[in-house]
């Protein structure tokens, strides 16, 4: 099975694209893996927060295929600990997917349509951090999760 990551638009800060490629390469080590930078909606600036979180559900339903399952990174999604998160990935990995995507809203988060297909909701923290951080964060979790599944010693517990 392969693991997608998608976010919208491209990184803004350099220091933040560097730490996200360093862990996109790594990752293929363990497993068929792709860092999807879907495009800017065009004009975004002139456009309402709703109207923008449309455009982009769009764009990312038109890319999803029936047999994917969708989770979404959300402030209001479940909270895990590392070996948590790993045991879970681990079990979606199991699971009748063709793929899985993981998602990362834009700045306004999801409209109610992305909500509506996703297959569930990971949080990384109560705290909020700015979309462009929760790309490295999860990215390096999910590479942390590899590594637990496989009991290498990045992760020390």
């Amino acid at each position: 099975m392969k693991i997608e990551c998608w976010c919208i638009g491209k990184t803004a800060d350099r220091y933040l694209d560097e730490g996200i490629q360093k862990y996109a390469r790594k990752l293929p080590h363990y497993l068929p893996f792709e860092w999807v930078v879907l495009p800017d909606i065009r004009q975004a600036g002139k456009l309402k927060p709703t109207q923008l979180k449309g455009k982009e559900a769009e764009l990312v339903l038109g890319r999803l295929k029936p047999q994917d399952g969708l989770f979404i990174l959300d402030e209001r999604g479940k909270q895990r600990s590392s070996e948590e998160m790993a045991s879970w990935i681990d079990q979606q990995l199991q699971a009748p997917y063709r793929r899985i995507i993981f998602l990362i809203g834009g700045a306004f988060g999801f409209d109610d349509s992305i909500y509506q297909r996703a297959n569930g909701k990971l949080s990384l923290s109560k705290m909020t951090f700015s979309h462009q951080m929760v790309r490295l964060f999860w990215l390096e979790q999910l590479y942390r999760a590899m590594t637990i599944l496989r009991n290498e010693p990045y992760h020390n517990s």
